[in-house]
């Protein structure tokens, strides 16, 4: 039923690009919580090559994910088919955080489909393990389409309250992990 990958091959990218959303799973080296976060807006993903993706990470309720790749770097990406083709795909890899401020920050970003306001980093991902798991059990559910409640939000957020939130709930994690630092530079906003 499981299947292991060499790399990124076209059935694997057609399958990524038909999903709607994806998760993201991390764990610090220590004691502490696991995170686990599902990621919407199709456009928020890209496949750079082979054995290397990246995502756009914008702002949230909290920064588990950059505490725990600035811990350990460890990071697997799950994508779900809740259409009649029963498949879940993971990519397990190290990630790193590549902020607005970082050279390589263009690059990364001119390899998405769309702007988001509110974007924080972008995570860029070495794909170790690419995986397949049958999900027979996965219940099937029909899109309806894109929540854009998250883009309209911070498309209202202030540069003076973004950069609040870096230096609050995004500065550390829920077990004190540090994630952003207060200096970070503000996200950039769409036009």
């Amino acid at each position: 039923m499981a299947k292991v990958f060499a790399r990124l091959d076209e059935s694997l990218r057609e399958f990524i690009a038909a999903q709607a959303m994806f998760f993201v799973a991390t764990a610090p080296s220590a004691e502490g919580r696991i995170n686990l976060s599902p990621k919407g807006y199709r456009d928020t993903f890209a496949i750079l090559d082979d054995r290397t993706v990246a995502y756009l990470d914008l702002f949230g309720s909290g920064a588990e994910t950059i505490a725990h790749l600035r811990d350990n770097g460890r990071i697997t990406v799950m994508f779900c088919s809740f259409t009649r083709q029963s498949r879940i795909l993971r990519l397990y890899g190290t990630g790193r955080v590549v902020r607005p401020d970082d050279a390589e920050f263009g690059r990364v970003a001119s390899c998405f489909d769309g702007e988001h306001p509110g974007v924080r980093s972008a995570v860029v991902i070495d794909v170790e393990r690419i995986a397949d798991a049958c999900g027979f059990a996965v219940p099937y559910y029909e899109l309806v389409g894109e929540r854009p409640v998250l883009d309209d939000y911070h498309a209202t957020v202030t540069e003076e309250k973004f950069a609040r939130r870096i230096a609050g709930d995004n500065g550390r994690s829920i077990d004190g992990l540090p994630a952003l630092e207060p200096d970070h530079p503000l996200p950039r906003q769409s036009s």
